[in-house]
């Protein structure tokens, strides 16, 4: 089994129509995957809906940190 320590994956994301890219840690890209695949959603759409959420916050995270805590989150409390 491979380590679960590795640095950031850039990959690229489109949201809204708007492409960009986000840097998360292999593990990461496997939950998000897991997570959109139980919702039967892309993974685009479910950043995208991770994205809009983080922009109300009051000061809002950079999209990397919000999937972190959004799946951190996520995997606290069921479906």
């Amino acid at each position: 089994m491979p380590s679960p320590y590795h640095p950031p994956v850039k990959r690229s994301v489109e949201i809204a129509g708007h492409k960009t890219s986000i840097s998360l840690e292999p593990v990461f890209w496997d939950l998000l995957k897991d997570r959109a695949a139980a919702e039967k959603i892309p993974v685009n759409a479910l950043i995208a809906r991770i994205d809009a959420e983080r922009l109300e916050a009051d000061t809002p995270p950079g999209l990397a940190s919000a999937v972190r805590v959004w799946l951190a989150l996520a995997y606290r409390q069921p479906m």
